[in-house]
């Protein structure tokens, strides 16, 4: 059980530094739980469907998940330092499908560990619940530091935290 932990939180520390930067939004309580649902959900999912597809399936696909991921949080990045510049100093709503796309992105490593959890002779449901409620916490967590930040730092914050998504997205290009 120890190894399921030590799983669940490598899998949530993408999920927390993303929310930090995600957390300058000023998102409200809401969208902070409703995201932190979200990236929990897919933790649990894709794992599942990592463990269906298996070795033999992907072997068949060449593709490099880590091109994704830089391209959806490089547009969430760039989007952030956009609307930055807008002049609103309402409360940031982000839209269904940012929320989802920030879920997906956080959570594709969860669909590799999913297909090695056979192997490792751990409890194929348990498992990806922990990891489940694991990474929701570190996402509520990450997501509640960023909006203190944002409450210190104001826009430069949201500017900071959008550059962070950027780079991060760049750098899972390399």
């Amino acid at each position: 059980m120890a190894l399921v932990f030590l799983m669940a939180i490598s899998l949530s520390m993408d999920a927390f530094s993303l929310a930090l930067a995600y957390g300058t939004l000023g998102m409200n309580k809401k969208y902070k739980i409703f995201l932190s649902i979200i990236v929990g959900f897919y933790h649990f999912v894709m794992p599942l469907i990592g463990m269906f597809l298996g070795e033999v399936i992907l072997s068949l696909f060449k593709f490099n998940y880590d091109i994704l991921v830089a391209l959806i949080l490089g547009f969430i990045g760039i989007q952030m330092i956009v609307d930055s510049f807008k002049g609103n100093d309402d409360v940031y709503e982000l839209k269904l499908a940012d929320l989802f796309l920030f879920g997906l992105a956080v959570s594709i490593d969860s669909l590799t560990l999913g297909i090695t959890l056979p192997n490792l002779g751990v409890n194929k449901i348990l498992s990806p619940l922990i990891f489940a409620l694991v990474s929701s916490l570190f996402t509520f967590v990450g997501l509640s530091i960023g909006n203190k930040i944002e409450k210190i730092l104001g826009k430069t914050a949201t500017i900071i935290g959008g550059v962070i998504l950027t780079l991060i997205g760049i750098l899972f290009a390399l």
